[in-house]
């Protein structure tokens, strides 16, 4: 495993054991937000989305309104580090279907009825990142692509983490989801210059 993908599965799993939520980062705003289609909503749970889409439903979490304007009724916080929200129509993740999603940091997850994460982890081949009688997270970089940034033109890793995982606030429920990253990529270190003999007279 390359170390650009233990890093962003390490962050992912480190994410879930501390559900904490930043706000989305470089995501705009606008006063017109498209309404995702259930479709576009199961695609980015389960990595198959793009960044783009990802961050233009920043706006959602940042004013209820907005979320209601999509679609979604924003539920009372159980859990201070998650974001929640039922949709209008189910969708289904994985062949579980659910109307109840929620945002953590870079990640956004479905919440279904599955008392045990484990068969669903194994059936999508995640790598163990905990496993205990209490807690029990999977993950694995599924998506790894060279992008640059459009005003500095500096190489930049877009990366998308599955991930699979279990949260006190939630008993007898399954979070499913994945994490939208953008790493910037550290430059090569310079090559030693061999030394050069000097004789002295």
């Amino acid at each position: 495993m390359s170390s650009l993908v233990s890093l962003a599965l390490l962050a992912l799993l480190a994410l879930l054991a501390l559900l904490s939520l930043p706000a989305l980062a470089g995501a705009g705003g606008s006063d017109d937000v498209a309404k995702p289609q259930p479709s576009d909503m199961a695609a980015l749970i389960e990595c198959r989305g793009e960044l783009a889409q990802f961050r233009a439903l920043a706006p959602a979490l940042e004013d209820p309104l907005q979320a209601v304007a999509m679609g979604w009724r924003p539920l009372p916080q159980s859990n201070l580090f998650l974001t929640e929200f039922v949709l209008t129509a189910p969708i289904t993740v994985f062949g579980n279907t659910t109307d109840h999603i929620a945002f953590s940091g870079e990640s956004v997850l479905a919440i279904i009825d599955l008392p045990d994460p484990r068969p669903l982890a194994r059936q999508l081949e995640l790598e163990t990142g905990i496993d205990t009688p209490a807690k029990a997270m999977f993950g694995k970089e599924v998506r790894s692509v060279e992008a640059a940034d459009p005003q500095t033109g500096e190489p930049l890793i877009e990366s998308m983490v599955l991930a699979v995982s279990n949260v006190d606030s939630h008993p007898g429920k399954t979070l499913v989801g994945c994490s939208y990253s953008v790493d910037r990529v550290d430059p090569e270190p310079p090559e030693p210059v061999p030394a050069v003999d000097t004789v002295v007279p």
